[in-house]
């Protein structure tokens, strides 16, 4: 079958990288979702923290040049550009260049492992917004939610794997092993394959590890405060575990695939802070980053859309950017 894509794209999140962004940043993550000031503000301190800057552009540069390097190495002619959603360089501005350079048609790779509104329908909402605003601008076609790929997994395994090992052997039996993904509005939830694409993926690692008992928490809430969102918040769980008499915790960030400024401060921040308090010691698993398979498994998805496979709609999940898939949520009054 002839090639009919000319480039990759990495579409992600963004983030600010110096103190004087950080507010202008929030204010374009949060626009539209009445969040209070107050707790804007609040978010701002986590990324002044680390002096108003941001590691996930950086990140994203890094698997840019891996993910280059990985097609390059199977004979791939395909340029990889990068936007982002809410910060510089901005998908539209990206776009522009894409345009500049001749790209026709690209497969966007989305920075977000499972799918809701915010994590896979927005991202398609954004790049068609991103094509209205630059005329004749390429086509744009998002790969699918990679869950439920064996590269997802078996770098997640093998992460949460030498987590565990870092728990005296004595002890590594009676670990709890916690897997976190983002919070999202219960709505949002409602309307997408969220929760049970989490589940499955943290059943099928925590079997890989051979450590069959787990619970799933969340973290990074930023709604207002009337507004349900999923639970338990992962720092609820830990004062639950410190309660049960529990010694050892790991903590595997499976809904996120780098360690930005959620995994930064959330957790190796505030909930290694709180287990400290509790007297729990708490070991936190890495999230997939560069690793060389969890970089196959980009290069694996781009050539099974080149040879025109593709992940099919089934009865647990619509076929990805299907009118069905990840629909947006309620805008009715919460629950």
């Amino acid at each position: 079958m002839p090639q009919i894509f000319d480039a990759v794209l990495v579409l992600s999140f963004g983030g600010p990288e110096r103190r004087e962004d950080v507010v202008p940043f929030l204010e374009n993550v949060l626009r539209g979702r009445n969040v209070p000031r107050e707790r804007l503000l609040q978010v701002a301190e986590h990324y002044y923290h680390f002096d108003g800057r941001s590691p996930i552009n950086a990140q994203n540069r890094t698997l840019v040049a891996a993910l280059k390097a990985e097609l390059a190495a199977a004979g791939l002619a395909l340029p990889v550009y990068w936007g982002n959603r809410n910060w510089q360089p901005y998908l539209e501005d990206t776009l522009r260049e894409m345009k500049e350079a001749g790209v026709t048609r690209a497969l966007a790779f989305v920075t977000s492992a499972f799918g809701s509104y915010s994590g896979c329908r927005q991202y398609l909402e954004d790049i068609e917004r991103a094509r209205v605003a630059v005329p004749d601008a390429p086509l744009v076609e998002k790969l699918p939610a990679f869950c439920d790929h064996p590269g997802f997994i078996e770098t997640m395994s093998e992460y949460t794997g030498r987590a565990l090992e870092a728990v005296p052997a004595a002890q590594r039996e009676k670990a709890e092993l916690v897997f976190t993904a983002h919070s999202i509005p219960v709505s949002m939830a409602a309307s997408s394959p969220y929760v049970a694409q989490l589940l499955r993926a943290c059943d099928r690692v925590a079997a890989a590890v051979a450590h069959r008992e787990w619970t799933l928490a969340y973290q990074s809430r930023s709604g207002p405060p009337n507004q349900p969102w999923l639970e338990p918040d992962i720092l609820d769980k830990l004062r639950e575990l410190a309660a049960r008499g529990v010694a050892d915790v790991v903590v595997a960030p499976i809904g996120f695939i780098s360690d930005h400024m959620e995994v930064l401060y959330d957790l190796d921040t505030e909930a290694k802070a709180l287990a400290a308090e509790l007297g729990l010691r708490l070991i936190r698993a890495s999230t997939p980053g560069t690793h060389p398979r969890f970089v196959k498994m980009i290069r694996e998805l781009i050539e099974d859309r080149l040879a025109g496979r593709g992940v099919e709609a089934s009865a647990r999940q619509p076929q990805c950017g299907s009118p069905e898939c990840c629909a947006p949520p309620s805008r009715g009054r919460p629950a």
